[in-house]
């Protein structure tokens, strides 16, 4: 049985690095979310919303976006919400884990010294908390499995 997969990332490398799970997501029904419409064409074949792109230092961008990925969320009702980061995938988690989602927060490869504050954020709410740098994991998360995309 296929699982309804629904793929947040911000743009840039989280997007880079969440392309790269594509294998993984094969046989799935997979929907991207993501903040630049022009990514459309690196996921033929695939659902695909665009999101305000937004900071915590843009608070009406924000809310805009929070109120998108809640709706975006709502419509997919995915049986797993799966993310590289960073605010497009705080909301998309919080409120899949909500809906009874499995959650996955795979931590940027950027982030060497510490963890992005949003994946310090997600801690509470999501099912798989990973890093790919094996000295960021910790007995109560995350986990690092040993692999860099």
């Amino acid at each position: 049985m296929k699982k309804k997969i629904l793929a947040v990332a911000s743009g840039g490398g989280h997007w880079v690095q969440l392309l790269r799970l594509r294998p993984a997501f094969e046989g799935q029904d997979v929907a991207y979310v993501t903040v630049q419409p022009s990514y459309v064409s690196q996921v033929p074949g695939s659902r695909f919303y665009a999101v305000t792109d937004a900071t915590r230092w843009s608070r009406w961008d924000l809310v805009k976006m929070i109120c998108q990925v809640s709706w975006i969320v709502l419509r997919e009702r995915p049986d797993v919400v799966i993310t590289t980061g960073a605010a497009p995938g705080v909301v998309a988690l919080r409120m899949g884990k909500f809906l009874g989602a499995k959650t996955m927060w795979l931590d940027s490869i950027a982030n060497v010294e510490h963890l992005s504050m949003s994946g310090e954020k997600v801690r509470s709410f999501t099912d798989l908390w990973l890093t790919q740098w094996p000295h960021l994991a910790g007995k109560n998360g995350p986990n690092c499995h040993g692999s860099v995309l």
